[in-house]
């Protein structure tokens, strides 16, 4: 998916982990989303809870999308032209509706509910995403991944994965990245990662056996879910730091709940995020922006789309170079955390 806002922040990203005071009850940083439009003739809506000012990543995931239950015939839907990535890899997960992918790796395939599909653009590369006309409702999470500075230049690649739903006392589980429940999902990342979507019973509570190296975030998509007693509502993240060994998780309503569960060990490196491209410095995203303005074979060409523009242009760069921005380490007055103990 690409990050269409005509004036984007250039964002500099580290690592940095909420302090850990009772790894059996800590502290849940709530991060809330913000809303952006996406592409289509009337601009389908997404919310988005990474990046923030509050905190900017997750392990190595440093994008999260989140949108729907979008009426097609309302919005008009995705239809976002080809464009670039750099040094990133993106994850695509559906609830409801089709998407159309195609990239510069030459692949061709369609996003659909409960398939995993993941594309790496270390060096570079463009895709271009369109709902099918059989979409009549749209609702997924579109996610980014952040490679490592030994594998940022890694080569095109495409995976497809579709997850086994495991049943767990009070929960089904799909797990699209890493492992969790027992079940491990076989598509290769750079880092240690964690990615699945639980459906949780109504009024069920669960724990979740987890890798306390990681670090982790609860997007709530449908229902209210307690992290560690403290509220998550729709469209909130909930974000607990490394040395958690279990995650407690609780439907406080009588219908269903879906969250999607992100983690992964902290990255550990200074990124910078500017428009849809991952980078090191700011003179590294100038340097992508005027390959991807040339026409550069760093990119490469999409073949097939037949949208309202060829290409998706650049938007313009900031006017001065950035500053490097950190994570609150503990309660900041703007922003909102809870601590149930």
């Amino acid at each position: 998916m690409s990050n269409t806002d005509t004036r984007p922040e250039e964002i500099h990203c580290r690592t940095e982990d909420l302090p850990i005071r009772d790894p059996l009850r800590p502290r849940v940083e709530i991060i809330t989303s913000r809303e952006v439009p996406l592409g289509g003739p009337r601009a389908m809506p997404v919310r988005r809870t990474l990046p923030q000012r509050q905190r900017s990543l997750i392990g190595a995931w440093c994008f999260v999308d989140h949108y729907g239950p979008d009426d097609v015939s309302r919005t008009g839907g995705m239809d976002v032209a080809p464009h670039p990535h750099t040094g990133l890899q993106t994850v695509s997960w559906l609830f409801t509706g089709e998407i159309e992918h195609r990239d510069s790796h030459g692949v061709h395939a369609m996003v659909r509910p409960g398939e995993l599909n993941l594309m790496t653009g270390g060096h570079g590369i463009c895709h271009s995403e369109v709902s099918t006309s059989a979409t009549t409702t749209l609702h997924g999470v579109q996610l980014w991944v952040a490679l490592p500075d030994t594998h940022r230049d890694a080569p095109r690649d495409f995976q497809h994965h579709v997850p086994p739903i495991v049943r767990v006392p009070g929960a089904d589980v799909k797990v699209f990245l890493g492992s969790l429940a027992g079940q491990e999902s076989p598509v290769t990342t750079y880092t240690p990662l964690l990615g699945a979507e639980i459906v949780l019973d109504p009024a069920a509570s669960i724990t979740l056996d987890v890798d306390p190296s990681f670090e982790h975030g609860v997007l709530v998509d449908t229902g209210t879910v307690a992290l560690f007693g403290t509220v998550l509502t729709r469209a909130a993240l909930g974000y607990t730091g490394t040395g958690v060994p279990a995650l407690e998780l609780t439907n406080t309503s009588d219908e269903p709940a879906r969250i999607v569960l992100l983690g992964g060990t902290p990255l550990g490196e200074e990124i910078v995020m500017w428009w849809n491209f991952v980078g090191r410095d700011h003179d590294e995203i100038v340097a992508y922006r005027d390959a991807w303005e040339r026409g550069s074979d760093r990119f490469g060409r999409v073949s097939g789309y037949t949208g309202r523009v060829e290409r998706l242009p650049a938007p313009p760069l900031p006017q001065a170079r950035i500053r490097p921005r950190r994570n609150p380490p503990t309660a900041d007055p703007n922003c909102p955390t809870q601590d149930p103990a």
